[in-house]
């Protein structure tokens, strides 16, 4: 398996045969307005590193290319698969109806399983989530965290516990922390 430093994947091209020989964990990324490039460049990476099987960059998170984005993914953004739509809402829908159309006899149609990583009425501590697949792990905006739309269609709602006085993490944090998680879980 091909594997790159920092200086080589900010210096080499994607070869498709490579990223195509790569096997995906089930497992997709929603952006719900993550507005800090930074933050989505460094999702581009941690999926990178986990597998995940698309990103979805929704609303008014940027999308590559990107200098912000290129820089803190390490031109990572390169070798994920990604796609925008319009709100986190409609990238939800696509993902349940690519899954639909999935023949009912594959391992693969089983329901997917939408998951935010958000505080409130409703969440769940992750020590306690037990996770099927697929599943879509949405992250929400810096300040507002995961939108009340998506809220509400939801399957789950994940949590990370916070033992000091901060009330949350940055969401890049959040959601390498549930990620690494559930491909523990997974395991």
């Amino acid at each position: 398996m091909l594997k790159l430093n920092a200086r080589q994947l900010r210096t080499t091209e994607p070869d498709r045969e490579v990223v195509k020989g790569i096997k995906k964990n089930p497992i997709y990324i929603i952006l719900d307005n993550v507005l800090d490039t930074y933050n989505v460049g460094a999702i581009f990476r941690l999926c990178d590193a986990a597998a995940a099987r698309k990103i979805y960059l929704c609303g008014a998170t940027e999308t590559p290319p990107n200098p912000k984005i290129k820089k803190a993914s390490v031109s990572t953004w390169k070798w994920v698969d990604w796609e925008y739509a319009e709100t986190a809402v409609s990238a939800i829908a696509r993902l349940k109806a690519q899954n639909s159309q999935l023949k009912t006899d594959s391992p693969q149609a089983e329901k997917f399983k939408i998951v935010a990583v958000e505080q409130g009425k409703g969440s769940i501590d992750i020590k306690n989530f037990k996770p099927t697949y697929p599943l879509a792990l949405v992250v929400g905006n810096e300040t507002y965290g995961v939108s009340q739309e998506v809220l509400k269609i939801v399957d789950e709602i994940v949590e990370l516990p916070m033992f000091g006085v901060n009330k949350s993490l940055n969401c890049m944090v959040a959601c390498g922390i549930v990620l690494y998680k559930i491909l523990e879980l997974k395991n």
